[in-house]
């Protein structure tokens, strides 16, 4: 009897371990509501603040505070379409924005192309 218990017991603590052994692209809300914009093409090229060279085609971003490295989960809160972007640079500069993410990411998420800016939730997934 003591060894059936026994065995229902690992069974199920094993089972629960490769539950929460699971990661999934969703991490910890950092910020709500917040302003997303976009990198110009004029910064092709360019170095960014963590000495690697900006290019729009990639899935990177800007931020004031975060770790270089620090991958972030960007949702638009319109469509709730989202992008997982690394964050290489140090900005934006523009009161009110928290994010610059470049073309490609934020074309990706937005909706209307001819618009400059989205409100988003920022996630940290790493």
């Amino acid at each position: 009897m003591k060894i059936r218990i026994f065995l229902i017991i690992a069974v199920v603590g094993s089972i629960l371990a490769s539950c929460s052994s699971s990661k999934s692209a969703s991490g910890k809300v950092y910020k709500k509501n917040v302003h997303a914009s976009y990198y110009a093409d004029k910064f092709n090229g360019k170095k960014t603040a963590s000495g690697e060279k900006f290019h729009n085609n990639k899935y990177t971003a800007a931020h004031k505070k975060l770790a270089f490295g620090t991958k972030v989960k960007v949702t638009n809160i319109a469509n709730d379409k989202s992008v997982v972007v690394e964050i290489n640079d140090r900005g934006p500069f523009t009161p009110g924005r928290e994010i610059d993410l470049t073309k490609k990411a934020f074309m990706e998420i937005a909706d209307n192309k001819n618009h400059g800016s989205l409100r988003v939730t920022l996630e940290i997934i790493n």
